[in-house]
C-alpha cells in the first residue's frame, strides 16, 4: 500500500495494524508472504537490511501488515541504518492503531540480547506482541523441543510460537491472535 518513515507518510483509515519486528534476514517478509499465501508482496532478499522504511500491506481492506525494518547486523550505510532505531521505536511507541506486536525468532540460533531487549520493550510498555520463531522446517522434531526451550529460558519463559514458511506450520495460531486482536479492536 505505502511506506513511510514518520507519521506523516502513515494511513489515516484507522484500520487495526500488526507490525512484523526482528533482527534483520530473520524471516519477516517470509513470513508476511506465507501467512497472506502470496509470493514476493514483502520482498525478500539474502541481504540482511533490505527493508529500511516502513511498509505497510493493506489485507482485504480490514487490516495493515506492517514490515519494519530489522535491528542487529545489516547491509545498509550506517547513516540509514542510524535512522531506523527512532523511526521503529516511534511508530511502536505512538500508534494508536497498533494491536498486536509479532516478535520474530529464528529456530536456528538463539535469540540475541537484542530480542530480548525488543521483548522486554514491548512488555514494559504494555504492547501486546506474540514471539514467531521462523524456520522450523529447518530442524528436526528434537533439534526443535531443544531450541524452543532455549529460547523461552532466553526470553524469561516467553512462549514461541513454531512457524514454517515453507509448510505454513503454526499459521492457524498466529492467525487466530491476530484475528482476537483485530476483532477486539
Amino acid at each position: 500500500m505505502k511506506s513511510a518513515t514518520g507519521p506523516v507518510g502513515y494511513p489515516r483509515d484507522g484500520l487495526p495494524e500488526i507490525s512484523f519486528l526482528g533482527r534483520s534476514n530473520v524471516g519477516k517478509s517470509s513470513l508476511i508472504n506465507s501467512l497472506l499465501g502470496v509470493r514476493q508482496l514483502a520482498r525478500t532478499s539474502s541481504t540482511p537490511g533490505r527493508t529500511q522504511l516502513i511498509n505497510f500491506f493493506l489485507i482485504n481492506e480490514a487490516l495493515y501488515f506492517v514490515d519494519l525494518p530489522g535491528y542487529g547486523y545489516a547491509r545498509a550505510p550506517v547513516d540509514v541504518k542510524r535512522q531506523w532505531g527512532p523511526m521503529v521505536e516511534q511508530y511502536l511507541a505512538t500508534r494508536p492503531n497498533l494491536v498486536l506486536s509479532i516478535l520474530i525468532s529464528d529456530l536456528r540460533h538463539e535469540p540475541t540480547r537484542l530480542d530480548l531487549q525488543m521483548k522486554e520493550w514491548l512488555s514494559s510498555r504494555g504492547k501486546p506482541f506474540i514471539i514467531v520463531a521462523t524456520k522450523a522446517d529447518k530442524l528436526s522434531g528434537n533439534q526443535l523441543k531443544v531450541s524452543l526451550s532455549r529460547g523461552a529460558r532466553v526470553l524469561d519463559g516467553a512462549e514461541m510460537i513454531p512457524y514454517s514458511a515453507v509448510t505454513r506450520k503454526g499459521a492457524d495460531r498466529i492467525w487466530k491472535e491476530i484475528t482476537k486482536r483485530t476483532v477486539e479492536a
